[in-house]
This record gives C-alpha cells, sequence and structure tokens, in this order.
C-alpha cells in the first residue's frame, strides 16, 4: 500500500546538530540503535514500516519541551509515541526526525473523587489508571481494547466497546496541557465541566494525531464503579436481525453500557482462540451497568427485543470471572482472527455509520467478502454504528493484496455514500488520508491546513499525517 504524498527530510547536517545537541541534554536517554528506532515505528496495518533517526525516553514535560525547542531550532520532526496500539501509520516517521517516547511519563497527578475527574501524565495507560482508581470506587470507562496510554487515546480521539453509553475521548477529556513548537505549554481549559470561555481548544487537540502539538499533561472524566454490572450474549439467526435488535435496542432507550456485534465468522474464530462454545451464528455481547433492580429490567427489556428480532436464547451473569472471559474473548479478536490464518497479516479497519444504515453496511460488506473470496470476520462497536474487518492476507501475494486493498476502499466508498465516516475510531494517520476530501470536502482540507501552518509553522509534529500533502 503505498502512502499519499511526500515527505522532505531534514538537511543531514541539521538532523546531526539536533542529535547533538540531545545527546547533549539526555545522555543515554538518547536512543540511536537501529532495533529501537524499528519499535517506535512499529504499525499493525500493512503501511511501510518508517523509523525515527533517534528516540528520546521523556520523563517530565520539561523534556519534551527541550526536544521540540532543539528539534524547532534545527527544522527536524518530531513524533509522540504512547504505546505503539495506533492502526493507521500515525507513528511512522516518513521524513525521519525525533521521536519522544513518554511511556514513563506515567504519573497519577491528582485524583478528585469528590468532582469525579484526575490530572494524569499522557503515559498513563487504561488498566494502571483503572486499577489505582478501583479502591475509590471510580473508573475510567473508555475501552479500546488495547491497554493504550492515555496521551495516545487522546490523541487519536480512541472510543472502544463502551462508547454507546460513555461516549468516546471527545467527551471525557476536560483539559490538557500542550507543547506547542516553540516549546511553551498551551493549557486548553480548567477542571470544571462546561465553559464557554473562548476557543475550545481542548478538542483542537483532541483527536489531533500530535500533529499540532505533544500532549504533556490531561484532566479526564471519571465514573462510579456500578452496584452490578451483567454480561450477557445472545445469538441471532443473521446479522440483519442483530443489528436491527441494536437499533431497536437504542430508540427505545436501553442504557447498555456495550453491545457489540461479532458476525459468525468472528465467533468461529474467537471459539477457536478463547476456548469458547458459543453457537457459531451472528450473536450480540452485551454488558448492563446499575443497581440490581436496573440491571434486571435492561437484561429483560433487551431480552424481548432479540426475541422479536430473532434472536435465540438470551443468557447473562454477574460473575466477575464469567464477564472477564466473554471480554477478553472480544478483545483478543485481532489474534484470534490471526490464528485462523497463521503467517497471514491482519489488516484492522474500521468504519461507522448512521445506526439507521448499520444492517444494510454490514450485510453488504459481508456480500464484497464473499465476492473477492477474502477472509475478515466483522466485529463492531454497533450501539454508535461502528463496526471492524479484520482482513487477513498474504502481503507476499500481490493480487489477492490488491483484492484487499479493493475490498478497503469500497467499504469506505459505502459507509461515505450512506452518510458515514471513513473512521469511527481508529484515526486518519497516514492510511486514510486519501478518503478527507471525498468525506469533508476541499474546503475542510484548506481550514486544517491552515490550522496546522498556524500552530505547527515549521510543520515539525508529526509531518505526513492526516493532512494530505500538497
Amino acid at each position: 500500500m503505498t502512502i499519499s504524498g511526500s515527505m522532505k527530510r531534514p538537511e543531514p547536517q541539521a538532523l546531526a546538530s539536533a542529535v547533538e545537541a540531545l545527546a547533549a541534554r539526555f545522555g543515554n536517554r538518547l536512543i540511536t540503535s537501529q532495533a529501537v528506532r524499528e519499535q517506535h515505528a512499529h504499525t499493525t496495518t500493512w503501511l511501510p514500516t518508517q523509523p525515527p533517526d533517534a528516540v528520546v525516553m521523556a520523563q517530565e514535560t520539561a523534556d519534551i519541551q527541550d526536544v521540540v525547542r532543539i528539534c524547532a531550532k534545527h527544522g527536524v520532526p518530531v513524533i509522540a509515541f504512547g504505546t505503539g496500539t495506533s492502526l493507521e501509520g500515525q507513528v511512522n516517521a516518513p521524513a525521519g526526525g525525533i521521536c519522544i517516547d513518554l511511556r514513563d511519563m506515567n504519573r497519577i497527578l491528582e485524583v478528585h473523587a469528590e468532582d469525579l475527574d484526575c490530572v494524569i501524565q499522557p503515559g498513563v495507560t487504561r488498566k494502571a489508571l483503572n486499577e489505582h482508581l478501583r479502591d475509590q470506587g471510580l473508573f475510567f470507562p473508555i475501552d479500546p481494547g488495547a491497554d493504550a496510554s492515555l496521551g495516545g487515546m487522546t490523541a487519536t480521539r480512541a472510543s472502544g466497546t463502551n462508547a454507546v453509553r460513555y461516549g468516546t475521548m471527545r467527551e471525557n477529556v476536560l483539559a490538557l496541557k500542550v507543547v506547542r513548537g516553540d516549546g511553551e505549554i498551551i493549557t486548553t481549559g480548567t477542571r470544571a465541566k462546561k465553559s464557554s470561555a473562548g476557543y475550545d481548544l481542548t478538542h483542537l487537540f483532541v483527536g489531533a494525531e500530535g500533529t499540532l502539538g505533544i500532549i504533556s499533561e490531561l484532566t479526564i472524566k471519571l465514573r462510579g464503579i456500578p452496584e452490578t454490572i451483567a454480561a450477557a450474549a445472545c445469538s441471532f439467526e443473521t446479522v440483519r436481525g442483530a443489528c436491527q435488535a441494536t437499533i431497536l435496542a437504542i430508540q427505545t432507550g436501553i442504557p447498555l453500557a456495550r453491545i457489540e456485534l461479532l458476525n459468525a465468522e468472528q465467533v468461529r474464530a474467537c471459539n477457536a482462540y478463547s476456548k469458547l462454545t458459543l453457537p457459531e451464528t451472528p450473536l450480540l455481547l452485551l454488558e448492563f451497568h446499575g443497581s440490581d433492580i436496573e440491571v434486571a429490567e435492561q437484561s429483560r427489556n433487551f431480552g424481548e427485543i432479540a426475541k422479536e428480532c430473532g434472536g435465540g436464547d438470551f443468557t447473562w451473569t454477574t460473575k466477575p470471572e464469567d464477564r472477564t472471559k466473554l471480554w477478553q474473548a472480544r478483545h483478543d479478536a485481532y489474534w484470534s482472527v490471526k490464528a485462523l490464518r497463521p503467517g497471514a497479516g491482519v489488516v484492522a479497519t474500521d468504519v461507522c455509520v448512521p445506526i439507521s444504515r448499520l444492517a444494510d453496511c454490514v450485510t453488504e460488506t459481508e456480500e464484497d467478502l464473499k465476492r473477492l473470496n477474502l477472509l475478515s470476520p466483522i466485529v463492531g462497536h454497533v450501539g454508535d454504528g461502528n463496526f471492524h474487518c479484520s482482513l487477513a492476507c498474504d502481503v507476499d501475494n500481490k493480487e489477492e493484496m490488491a483484492r484487499g486493498e479493493e475490498f478497503m476502499h469500497r467499504l469506505v466508498e459505502r459507509a461515505q455514500s450512506m452518510g458515514g465516516t471513513c473512521t469511527g475510531e481508529h484515526g486518519i494517520g497516514q492510511g486514510k488520508q486519501k478518503y478527507l476530501k471525498a468525506e469533508l470536502g476541499p474546503e475542510a482540507i484548506d481550514a486544517m491546513r491552515a490550522l496546522k501552518q498556524a500552530l505547527d509553522p515549521q510543520n515539525i509534529f508529526n509531518p505526513g499525517k492526516i493532512v494530505p500533502v500538497g
């Protein structure tokens, strides 16, 4: 797969001067080994790996500021790195440059239990945060599956399985501190739950994929751990029936915490990989949060809807070990697909459509896969119209890869024609730049370029991502 546009690398002398200055400032926290550089361009797509020229292990905000100042002086790109779980080449370095690894900036600075918010550094991962919060009866609900860093989740506007009830990162970030192109700090908001003071800078940086600045601190919303959590599974005769049950549940106001679709192929993969015995037909996995009475009512109401839509036995459990096993199988969907075809590459891609078009989009996608003779189980956060295809391809087979690219292109066009988007939560990065113009129009692309130019006039922050070159 080719990458949109071309990137100009810095002059060799400028790069050498920047690396020399960084070595003087950071000592052995500046790493130039090939292995480490390649690890910091790791990507789980079929985009080519493009490593940076060096990696700096940041430990505090001043480290980020100094890297940016040195790189700005010499015109060298800067790429922020959290855990490397992004899916569209967001951590690649197409023009080389310096990667700032933020994993050691992993302190939880403040927890305000009474206000349901906390202040953290960008390297804190969602699992580490929830482990820290558990004894206070709190949790952070956004769960993209991978144990991603909260800074990275903010930069890619991540969501995941709980988004249908708790929203995405967009709804759960209150304020940010961001290092701008001259190394100074922008503060985008406060801990207040609402504000009408000035431009909404917070949400300008949420989803910017590190192209406008580097997040050094986050203030995020928390939730109380529900009294009762119940997980459920319900099999359906058809994908359309499962989608219709989802639509009716949302329209009737059942406050679902999670509702995930697995098509028959994905259920077969999960059964084999996670040692489950689920019926190998389209399946909905659900979770309900609330009091005992609320959870029982939600479960009963959904069960009635499921029957109307061709659903089978509706089983649910409140046992933590059973819930964990079920959701771990869902989170292991990628690995289960990889196991279906050992040695093949797995390309994860997603789209999102208005929920009324979900059934049409999923069924037409399944038909396309059959026509093109491709293996790609489907999973979806269907409560908000978002679903994912995990395309298993022989990356050395040009003919098969061509069919895979045709499928992904048709998938995006289908979603956009239905009023949807080329990506619900994976982001644009490098891989989906070519679809932005059709989705938003050239005027929107020009506005994005103007923002980039205003906030990053030297184009040093993660160049070559989101906005197409030229």
